[in-house]
């Protein structure tokens, strides 16, 4: 890297991978493009990233058959990149591949869910703030309340919840780091998050506290969880 590049402010850009066909919600279609508070569900995602003034600008990767992406993604502010892969981690890996050169080793990377429709501008301040200049990166997470059971063939169990924490997104690493990390990882259908693929390096990234409206939308029942976080204004700090 270039004296001019290191001295360069470091940038922070979005990426959303959203070539999945969400068999789980049994839609008949991808459920990133299900209606889910009166428009589509990853355009609330987009609309938190571009209502944001920490990110420099939006990526949405989707498969190269994609029909639907044209007429979700606003007019400016967003760039498709048609190179899903079969895969979450496909999807990303390919994505960080086309975006070389556009992006600087150590610019920030958020990848976020598609299917995650109650992020705001506020959450994305508070991982960007709360992650800082840590040496590895960080992720939005929520703290297990709940008591845990594992069930096995043995019989059921219970799970000690102490420093337990359920991931969410966006997941922040650089450029040069999640690049590495996801190019190194064995198995892409074992790669769950970003997150796993940097902790498989030996690295710890940083936890910091989500908030229960930005979750998964999985299982049609989700999404009238969704509707009732959207239908109120977040309040200060969200």
């Amino acid at each position: 890297m270039s004296e001019q590049q290191s001295a360069a402010p470091v940038r922070y850009f979005a990426l959303i991978p959203a070539a999945g066909v969400g068999a789980r919600m049994v839609a008949g279609g991808p459920k990133q493009y299900l209606n889910v508070g009166g428009k589509p569900m990853l355009r609330h995602a987009l609309d938190a990233f571009l209502a944001s003034d920490l990110i420099t600008h939006t990526y949405v990767v989707v498969s190269a058959a994609d029909a639907q992406i044209d007429s979700v993604v606003p007019a400016a502010g967003v760039t498709v990149l048609r190179c899903g892969g079969d895969t979450r981690m496909d999807s990303v890996l390919n994505a960080l591949y086309a975006l070389r050169g556009e992006i600087d080793d150590r610019d920030w990377v958020l990848v976020h869910d598609a299917a995650r429709p109650g992020l705001t501008p506020a959450l994305i301040s508070k991982l960007i703030g709360g992650v800082g200049d840590d040496p590895v990166g960080g992720l939005l997470a929520l703290p297990v309340v709940d008591t845990v059971k594992r069930a096995a063939k043995e019989g059921v169990t219970t799970v000690a919840r102490s420093g337990l924490w359920l991931a969410q997104t966006p997941q922040m690493f650089r450029y040069q780091l999640l690049n590495l990390a996801l190019g190194a990882a064995p198995d892409a259908h074992a790669i769950t998050d970003d997150a796993s693929a940097v902790e498989a390096l030996g690295l710890s990234p940083k936890l910091v506290e989500g908030h229960p409206r930005n979750l998964k939308v999985t299982r049609p029942e989700d999404i009238c969880i969704a509707e009732m976080f959207l239908a109120y204004e977040p309040g200060p700090g969200l």
